[in-house]
């Protein structure tokens, strides 16, 4: 299978975002990808909850997922929208960050929200607290396609370990990673993060992301760090999209998935497919896994999520 990661700058105006991310789609299958993968907020990326409030949609009436289902359909290819910012009927009124995977006829596959919210001082002239606009998901997705077992992430789930064990152990041989990383703390844990969690589930990770300065109606324009990455099973990269906006090719092969599971010490830290059965408690392929918010112990996390943290104390 051929995969491509569309590299995006999108601005906080999902109606101007949308040409250019169907284009870059429409080329991406041009080139062969059967799977084409987007990055987080393809729709809209702002940080004024306000314009958030103005601009973003439901899930029922949102443009962007309808229009890029419709091409999913018209391509024949099955696609990840990375995320996108929708409004939700929660009481709080706060958004979801929400990640689709399109099978070729258009349909739906798995929808997935984003658990750890970006509560984060990157210095003291730079602070993020994405939980006062959206609400964290709670339960870990992983869903069987034809041509691998995907499990979905989304961002800054990337620092913690074991939510990927958990989708793992429930058979993802691809873990996906949309993001709009910060341009610095991209800058120093972008690529390390992303190969740790190859290197520990030996499956592939891809991660499509938002490059450059974001154009912003209002405030500090954002700057995300580029770099979408391919990694494989056994942590190599295997393609780096840069700075420029754009699509960026690799092809999977399963078989590469085994070899790096057939080693010992992958079967140390994972366990047996038996075991991991057991506990999941029989749950396959296909269904939302939501064994680790138990097994994680008490919440830990700014984003008040069970969410699969190791600080238990």
């Amino acid at each position: 299978m051929k995969a491509a990661l569309v590299q995006l700058s999108v601005t906080d105006d999902p109606l101007a975002n949308l040409p250019v991310t169907r284009s870059l789609v429409r080329e991406a299958a041009a080139q062969g990808a059967g799977f084409v993968l987007t990055p987080e907020v393809t729709n809209c990326l702002s940080s004024d909850r306000a314009h958030q409030r103005e601009v973003l949609r439901h899930e029922t009436d949102d443009p962007t997922l309808a229009a890029l289902r419709t091409d999913a359909a018209e391509l024949g290819i099955w696609l990840l929208i990375g995320s996108l910012g929708l409004k939700t009927r929660d009481p709080d009124g706060r958004f979801a960050n929400r990640s689709f995977l399109i099978a070729p006829d258009g349909t739906i596959m798995a929808r997935y929200d984003k658990i750890h919210m970006f509560d984060v001082d990157v210095s003291e002239t730079e602070k993020y607290r994405e939980s006062s606009g959206y609400r964290p998901g709670t339960r870990a997705v992983v869903t069987a396609a034809p041509f691998a077992t995907v499990g979905l992430s989304v961002c800054y789930d990337l620092r913690f370990p074991h939510l990927y064990r958990a989708l793992a152990r429930a058979g993802a041989d691809v873990l996906t990673v949309p993001a709009a990383f910060n341009d610095t703390t991209g800058a120093a844990h972008w690529e390390p993060l992303l190969r740790a969690r190859a290197i520990e589930t030996g499956a592939y990770v891809l991660a499509p992301a938002q490059t450059g300065t974001h154009a912003a109606h209002n405030g500090r324009p954002r700057r995300s760090h580029g770099h979408s990455l391919a990694v494989s099973p056994w942590g190599e990269v295997l393609a780096d999209a840069g700075t420029e906006v754009g699509v960026t090719l690799v092809d999977l092969d399963l078989a590469e998935v085994a070899r790096a599971r057939a080693s010992a010490a992958w079967q140390q830290h994972l366990g047996s497919p038996q075991a991991a059965g057991a506990l999941l408690g029989g749950l396959s392929a296909g269904s939302v896994v939501g064994w680790f918010r138990a097994a994680a112990g008490p919440t830990c996390h700014p984003c008040r999520t069970a969410c699969c943290c190791l600080c238990r104390q």
